[in-house]
């Protein structure tokens, strides 16, 4: 595959570390290029905006914004790209959410050298990405009963809301940098505390880090 057919690559993650290790595989494959990198959200949004690029690698634990949301403001602007969502939370927590966002695929940061490339590809090409961790849990999960974990009944906002409250970020911060109102976030966390049974900020933050979901 010559340079101007190879897949362009768009790594967007807020550790130089990851993105120089992603490179490094990325540059062992003759058919993907790295296109551009970004360390948060918004500039992620900005690159995909002015570079042509085939599939982004997002990382859902940005500094500036949740990736999910990221994910969705690309998949509203350029509906053709393909966004391939890289995260150190295990599938069990996040993948099935990515997916029903928008997201083509869901990487684990553990995942193998070749895995990447394979899922890269495959994004690319318009499939679908699932490992085979995610669908076995999925073929597991068909002839369950839909109750499953509290955290999952949350649309993305407030399943937003209980991982920042989670992770020590009062209302007024989590109110800034969501540029909403204090009573609007307020609300969140309230129906947050209402569907999931719990008491106050100390309970959702065990629950958070028990079901792993904040790092």
């Amino acid at each position: 595959m010559t340079d101007s057919t190879a897949i362009k690559l768009l790594i967007v993650d807020d550790h130089a570390v990851v993105r120089e290790g992603l490179k490094q595989i990325i540059g062992s494959s003759a058919d993907i290029v790295v296109a551009g990198e970004a360390e948060t959200g918004l500039e992620a949004i900005k690159q995909v905006r002015q570079l042509e690029c085939d599939v982004v690698l997002l990382d859902i634990s940005l500094p500036d914004r949740n990736g999910i949301e990221v994910l969705k403001q690309i998949k509203k602007e350029i509906p053709a790209i393909s966004v391939l969502m890289f995260s150190i939370h295990s599938e069990e927590q996040y993948a099935i959410r990515s997916h029903k966002a928008g997201a083509a695929g869901y990487l684990n940061k553990q995942a193998g050298a070749a895995d990447i490339l394979d899922a890269i590809r495959q994004v690319a090409a318009g499939l679908k990405y699932v490992s085979t961790q995610l669908a076995q849990e999925l073929a597991n999960n068909l002839n369950q009963p839909h109750d499953g974990a509290l955290h999952k009944s949350l649309s993305d906002r407030e399943f937003q809301t209980m991982t920042m409250i989670a992770s020590g970020k009062t209302v007024s911060d989590i109110a800034k940098e969501l540029s909403l109102s204090v009573k609007t976030v307020s609300e969140y966390r309230a129906r947050v505390l209402l569907k999931m049974k719990l008491r106050h900020n100390a309970e959702l933050t065990h629950y958070a880090i028990k079901n792993q979901l904040v790092e």
